[in-house]
Order: C-alpha cells, then structure tokens, then sequence
C-alpha cells in the first residue's frame, strides 16, 4: 500500500512538473503576428515652457519664432528681438500609436530637446498635435514632464546624471483618430513570421491543420494564409485567439554570435563541429632596465658614468595539441573547448580558426 501511495505521489509531482513545460512552450503568438495589425509612429513639434532658466538660449532662433507664432495665436503680438527664451525650450515629440486604439484612448509619448537647453525638468509640455507618415494628426500631447536625470552647476563646476534634456509624459497624448486596420481578406488571414523560415513556416500551416483541418498554407517563408472556416465567420476574434494559442516548434539556424570587444561568446543548441586539432598556446616577452653607475679611482682624473642596460626575456607557454572530437552538440563543444583551458578571448579565436578550417557547422556573427 505505500509503495503504491508513494508511486501515485511521484505520478502526481511528475504531471505538475511537466504541466508548466507544456503550458509555457512556443504559440504561434510567439513567432508570428497577423499581418495588418502594427503600430505607427507619430512626432510633432511643440514647446516646453515653465523651466527655470534651463531653457533654450538667445541663439536658438526658431524657439523664438516659435514663440512669437503662439502667442500670435493668441491674440498677443510681440517682437522677436524682446524674447528671452531661457524659460521656454523646443522639443520634438515621439510616440507609438498601437494597433486598435479608439479615440478618446491615451498614449505615452517621449520630449526631447532640440535646441541648448540644459534641462527639461519642471517644464511642461503644450498642446503639440502628433503625425503620421501621412500627415493625418493622429493626437495630441500635453502636460507635465517626468525627467529622469539633473544638471546642476555652480562656480565653474557642473554634474549631470543621465539625460536631463529628455523627458517622458505617461498617458499624455490622447488619440483622435484610429488607424483602420483590415483583419480579413477575402475570407482569410495571413500570418507574418517574427523571422522569415521555411521549415517554421511548414510548422505553423501544420498546427493550424491538426486543430481546424487543412485550411492554411505556407506561401513563402514568412507568410502563412489561413482561411477562416464557416463556423468562426461571425467570431474572427475568437478564430484569432484560438490560432494564437497553437503550440509550435520555431526552427532556427546554428549561429555563434561573438561580440569582440566584450569578450562574449553566445552559441546555439544545434551547433556542431567536425573533428579538428586545436593547439592554444601564448608568447610573454619581458623587458627589463637597470642602471648601473661606473665610479672611477680616486685621482685618476676620470668621471661617473651612468649606464642603461636592457634584458630581454621570451617565454611561451606549452600548448599541447587537444583533439576535439565531432561534436552533436554545444554542451560537448564547450566542455572541449574548456579542455584546453581557452579563455573567452581564446574561444573566439580557436572559432574563427575552426571556421576558417570548414569545421565548424553554423554561422559566426561578429558584433
């Protein structure tokens, strides 16, 4: 009885153990997005006023004209010799308008400086219209700003800590207008792959044909056209939401990426190499200087000489040669590498040499 009750225990601590692994593996969401569904990037020029001296100084002329046109605006005209705009500063205004924003929704948007100004903290940010690509005002950005950084100087030192010139307003800028976005065409979506790949895209189409039948096709290696059935024709969202919850394998290519100047090495799990011989060895060469002093007899009539003598010592390290056996995979081909002692440094030349040989079975990548 207890062997029994401790084998249904461990049953039970074996199923909630893969349970999370099944839960959390790759959708479809994951590796591909619907296509027509995107965000737009919206910018505007505004003024940021209420700064403490911190603003654009007398040579930033377009913040004066920008100045002298609001207050046109309204009503009130100014000479643009009578402007000191130290509290007021010119900015450019970003923002990332999503997908199915309705009118009356907010998004957060980013202030930069675009003139001298030394800080934006304390400013606040007037009513700037935000565009498109197209031109179309898609919102409108206004209010106080969120600095994450200061400037401060005094008697002819300073200190800044991060980038008091760029300023961030959440939720200040209220769309106006949506981006119409089209789901279905012609009885059909399309599923664009995060990264174009044949053998991924076959995947998808066949995930999407075990749950709803053979309803999809990979056109090319990023697309996969997916027609709607008859059932989900008044329900696209839930279609949608059943398709992206799809487990799928994404297939990848074997890469090493190496970034040189840090010295950081990243492999794939599918990289492999042939058999090859490395020999890991280094050359220390030292010099050294002394100074020696030549004192003559007394009443010799002779003088101190002073000399440099130089000694120049090489060694170079034994590096025996290591065979690295073929391997299947990056866990064997680290163990080797580490075998012949390689420091991360080392380990990006042995592979650049390895890859040199025709050894070394996957894309290197130098960033």
């Amino acid at each position: 009885m207890r062997r029994f009750v401790a084998f249904s225990l461990a049953l039970i601590l074996l199923a909630a153990s893969a349970a999370p692994a099944l839960a959390y593996g790759p959708r479809i969401k994951d590796v591909a997005k619907l296509q027509g569904v995107r965000s737009n990037q919206l910018v505007g020029y505004g003024l940021v006023v209420g700064l403490a001296g911190t603003g654009d100084s007398d040579k930033s002329t377009f913040t004066i004209q920008s100045i002298v046109n609001m207050l046109k605006n309204f009503g009130i005209t100014v000479s643009a010799a009578q402007m000191k705009p130290k509290n007021v500063a010119a900015v450019m205004v970003t923002a990332q308008l999503p997908p199915f924003m309705k009118p009356g929704d907010t998004i957060d948007i980013t202030v930069s400086s675009m003139g001298d100004a030394k800080s934006l903290q304390g400013g606040t940010l007037l009513q700037t219209p935000l565009k498109a690509a197209n031109g179309a005002v898609y919102a409108a950005g206004q209010g106080p700003l969120s600095v994450g950084g200061f400037a401060v100087g005094g008697g002819g030192a300073s200190q800044a800590k991060n980038f008091p010139t760029v300023g961030t307003i959440p939720n200040g800028a209220i769309v106006e207008r949506d981006v119409p976005t089209q789901l279905e065409a012609g009885g059909s979506i399309v599923l664009v792959l995060n990264r174009p790949d044949f053998t991924t895209a076959s995947r998808v189409s066949e995930a999407v044909d075990r749950r709803f039948g053979p309803i999809s096709r990979a056109s090319d290696a990023n697309a996969v056209v997916v027609a709607v059935p008859l059932e989900y024709s008044g329900d696209l969202v839930g279609f949608v939401a059943a398709v992206e919850e799809l487990p799928v394998t994404p297939d990848n290519i074997a890469k090493v990426v190496v970034n040189e100047r840090t010295g950081t090495v990243v492999m794939g799990g599918n990289v492999s190499i042939d058999t090859v011989a490395v020999a890991q060895g280094g050359l220390t060469v030292r010099i050294a200087q002394t100074t020696e002093v030549s004192q003559q007899p007394p009443f010799s009539g002779g003088s101190t000489v002073v000399t440099q003598n130089r000694t120049v010592d090489a060694k170079e390290q034994q590096a025996p040669l290591i065979v690295l056996p073929k391997t299947a995979n990056v866990s064997d081909l680290v163990a080797a590498l580490n075998a012949v002692g390689a420091t991360p440094r080392d380990v990006i030349s042995i592979l650049q040499a390895i890859k040199a040989a025709g050894a070394l079975h996957a894309e290197l990548q130098l960033i």
